[in-house]
């Protein structure tokens, strides 16, 4: 589906608004940082690694997400699945950096245990697993980001 034809309620407003971010990775596992620009679409900002922070000069109506880098899982900053920026405040004339911590949410039991067998099980493999249909579909399912943001405009402009 082409970026024009989605829904983009989650996508940044403006830029008139400056805020200093430092996102904090306490996940345990590489981390993928994405802003949601203008358009809604997600731009990387790179990686970050465990115990790491990437300072970020950003704006206030910008929108970031982030996700295990190697599997697409969800993470979250400062408990949300989509992080808006606050405003910062100024010490001396200089910006003080908010920590904004990214960490795991609470995975359900199959998503865990998914996430566990594609760590553990080659791809090819998985029809070898004595596992139901359901769950061998599941994991050829992966986390799909363009996905998730798709779900996640849509409960977002359901909140508008």
């Amino acid at each position: 589906m082409a970026s024009q034809d989605r829904p983009r309620a989650l996508r940044s407003l403006d830029s008139s608004v400056p805020t200093y971010v430092s996102f904090v990775n306490k996940c345990g596992r590489d981390a993928a940082a994405w802003w949601l620009n203008f358009s809604g679409d997600p731009t990387s900002y790179g990686i970050i690694k465990p115990g790491t922070a990437l300072a970020m000069n950003t704006y206030i109506t910008h929108p970031w997400v982030f996700r295990v880098s190697d599997s697409g899982a969800k993470l979250l900053a400062n408990m949300k699945e989509v992080y808006f920026p606050e405003a910062t405040d100024f010490q001396d004339g200089e910006p003080v950096f908010l920590q904004v911590m990214i960490t795991p949410p609470v995975y359900s039991l199959q998503e865990y245990c998914l996430m566990l067998i594609r760590r553990l099980v080659k791809k090819r493999d998985y029809s070898k697993l004595d596992i139901t249909a359901s769950l061998k579909k599941d994991l050829h399912e992966l986390p799909d980001l363009q996905r998730e943001l798709t779900c996640l405009n849509t409960a977002f402009q359901a909140m508008d």
